[in-house]
């Protein structure tokens, strides 16, 4: 394995048993994983354990990753299906909203908006109830559908759909300026 491998290049030597190329693997993609689970979940040493369940996993079905979609996709995918299944078991939804201190935004992408503008909002979803906040970033971050989203969580679609809707209000009023 040379030092300058390919991702398709890694993912063929790490099918293969090299724990060193599914630590390149692993290394490259960490940070979108443990960011997505932060903020669906809302705390760090969940998003770390859930993290970590997803490469564990990968890495156990690495072999049934076909190579049909990109690897970020399949992982990605796998990621969120955690998270949900882990929601689901752990009955996360019935807990207190978190703190604003425990919210980390290293590792939510940054757009096109200010510094200020970003913290402010990253501040506003990490205050969402539980069930909004799940709801609002795998619809409008993550870009799950309504139905998606209703299945693995276990809800109507309607009530998918009013979480969003409360979500969307309530980062409104948390962003008006005074």
């Amino acid at each position: 394995m040379e030092p300058e491998d390919t991702l398709p290049e890694l993912i063929a030597h790490a099918k293969a048993g090299s724990h060193d190329a599914f630590e390149k693997i692993y290394r490259t993609h960490v940070g979108r994983i443990y960011g997505v689970c932060l903020r669906i979940l809302g705390d760090r040493s969940r998003a770390e354990e859930v993290t970590q369940q997803v490469f564990i996993k990968s890495w156990l079905k690495l072999g049934s990753f076909r190579g049909e979609s990109s690897f970020g996709s399949w992982l990605h995918r796998m990621a969120v299906n955690t998270i949900l299944n882990e929601l689901k078991t752990s009955k996360l939804m019935h807990l207190r909203s978190q703190s604003l201190d425990d919210f980390s935004t290293e590792s939510v992408p940054q757009q096109r908006l200010s510094a200020e503008v970003q913290i402010d909002l990253d501040r506003a979803i990490a205050a969402l109830p539980l069930g909004a906040r799940v709801v609002f970033v795998l619809h409008e971050i993550e870009g799950l559908s309504h139905k998606d989203i209703a299945d693995n969580l276990g809800l109507a679609n309607g009530t998918c759909k009013a979480q969003l809707s409360r979500a969307r209000k309530l980062l409104r009023e948390a962003l008006k300026r005074p």
